[in-house]
C-alpha cells in the first residue's frame, strides 16, 4: 500500500510539473524582430503579417513573395476581405491554449486573415472544378494580401455573380457560423421560437436571416439604435439589452444561440423550452479560464437538464458555403457592412473589430496590382 501512494503521488508530482511547465510554456511570447523589411523575390506582393503576439501594432503590411499554386491549388488575386474576431485571437495568441495550435512563442504562420473574396489568377495542374478567370469567394489563410493560395477541396467555392466582392467576402466565417449553430448544433425546425444574443452582430445578422429562411420565430437582442436594421433583417421581435434582461423575462425559446456571453449557461437555461437547445457562439474574456466558462458550465450543467447545451467552434466545409452563396444568389442572404478599411489601415480594422463595436462586418479594400 505504501508503494502504490508513492507511485501515485510521484505520478500526480509529475503531471502538476508538467502541467505547470505546459503553462509557462503557451504564456512565453518572444520579442518582436527590430525590423520588417521588404522582400527581394522576382514578383511580390504587398500581404499583412505579424511576426510575435500582441496588440495590433504588432501587424506590418509589406511585400512578400507572391505565391505560386502547386497540385489542386488555386491562386486567388483578392478583391475583399473581412476582419473576424479570430483574427484578433491569432494575432493576441489568446486564450494561450491557442499557442498550441498557432505557434509557441510566435506565430508559425505569419500571414492573417481568413475570408476572402478574388479573381482566380492561375491554377495548379490537378485543379479540375475552378479555372483561370473565376470569381470565387472562402476562407484561406492570409486573406489579408493581394494574393492567396487556397486547395480546391478546400472552402472556397463560386462567387454569385449577382454579390459583390465585399458582401461575398463578409460571409465565409461569420455566415457559416450562423449556419451550422442553428441548423447542425441547434437542430432548428419550422416554426420554433429562436432568439439571437448579439442579433446585430457579424454572426448574428446572419442567423436572423437564415433563421428566417428556416421558418422559425426569431427574436433578436441588441442595443436600440440596432433594432431597425435587425426587423429589416426578418427578425419578428427586438429586445433592447440595456434595458430588458431576456434571461429574466416569460418567454421561453426552443433555441438560443448566443454570440456575446454575457449570460451564464445555468441563466440561459432558464428560458429554454422544453427540450430546447443552448448553442453558444462566444466565450467569456480572458487569456485562461475565461473563454472556457460556458464550455466548463455546460459540462457540469448537461448530465442534469434534459435541455442541449452545446458550444460551436465552426468548421470550414465546402458544402456549406454553397448553400451560403445559394441563399446569396436568392436574395435569402444579405450581408451587413458596417465600413470599408484600406489594406494599409489593416491595424487600426482589428482594432474596431476588437472594440466590440463594429454593426456587422468590417470590409479590408486589397489594392490591386
Amino acid at each position: 500500500m505504501r508503494f502504490l501512494k508513492w507511485v501515485f503521488g510521484g505520478a500526480l508530482g509529475l503531471l502538476v510539473v508538467g502541467l505547470i511547465g505546459l503553462a509557462l510554456a503557451v504564456q512565453y511570447s518572444s520579442s518582436c524582430p527590430p525590423t520588417i523589411g521588404n522582400s527581394s523575390a522576382p514578383e511580390t506582393m504587398t500581404a499583412t503579417s505579424y511576426y510575435c503576439y500582441g496588440g495590433s501594432d504588432v501587424l506590418h503590411v509589406s511585400e512578400l513573395p507572391k505565391p505560386v499554386p502547386t497540385g489542386n491549388e488555386l491562386l486567388v488575386r483578392v478583391q475583399s476581405a473581412s476582419v473576424n474576431p479570430l483574427d484578433w485571437h491569432f494575432m493576441r495568441g489568446s486564450p494561450y491554449v491557442m499557442r498550441l495550435m498557432s505557434g509557441i512563442g510566435g506565430p508559425d504562420n505569419i500571414r492573417l486573415g481568413r475570408d476572402f473574396s478574388g479573381i482566380v489568377e492561375a491554377v495548379g495542374p490537378e485543379v479540375t472544378a475552378f479555372k483561370v478567370g473565376d470569381a470565387v469567394f472562402g476562407g484561406g489563410d492570409g486573406a489579408f494580401a493581394q494574393y492567396l493560395l487556397r486547395t480546391e477541396d478546400r472552402a472556397v467555392a463560386l462567387k454569385p455573380a449577382s454579390v459583390s466582392h465585399a458582401q461575398a467576402a463578409a460571409t465565409p466565417v461569420a455566415a457559416l457560423t450562423a449556419l451550422q449553430a442553428l441548423r447542425d448544433e441547434g437542430g432548428l425546425k419550422a416554426g420554433q421560437r429562436v432568439l439571437i444574443n448579439g442579433a446585430s452582430g457579424g454572426v448574428g445578422t446572419y442567423a436572423v436571416q437564415i433563421a428566417k429562411a428556416m421558418g422559425a420565430h426569431v427574436t433578436g437582442v441588441a442595443s436600440a439604435r440596432n433594432h431597425q436594421r435587425v426587423l429589416d433583417l426578418g427578425a419578428d421581435e427586438m429586445i433592447d439589452y440595456r434595458s430588458r434582461d431576456y434571461t429574466q423575462e416569460d418567454a421561453r425559446y426552443d433555441l438560443i444561440v448566443d454570440n456575446v456571453g454575457n449570460h451564464s449557461v445555468f441563466a440561459n437555461h432558464d428560458v429554454l423550452a422544453p427540450g430546447g437547445s443552448l448553442v453558444m457562439v462566444a466565450g467569456g474574456y480572458g487569456d485562461w479560464v475565461g473563454p472556457f466558462k460556458g464550455t466548463i458550465g455546460a459540462m457540469i450543467l448537461q448530465p442534469f437538464v434534459d435541455e442541449d447545451i452545446r458550444s460551436l467552434m465552426a468548421v470550414f466545409k465546402a458544402q456549406d458555403l454553397q448553400v451560403i452563396a445559394d441563399m446569396m444568389a436568392t436574395g435569402q442572404l444579405r450581408s451587413q457592412i458596417d465600413t470599408h478599411y484600406a489594406l494599409g489601415d489593416i491595424a487600426a480594422a482589428i482594432d474596431y473589430s476588437e472594440s466590440g463595436r463594429a454593426r456587422g462586418k468590417i470590409i479590408i479594400d486589397i489594392p490591386q496590382p
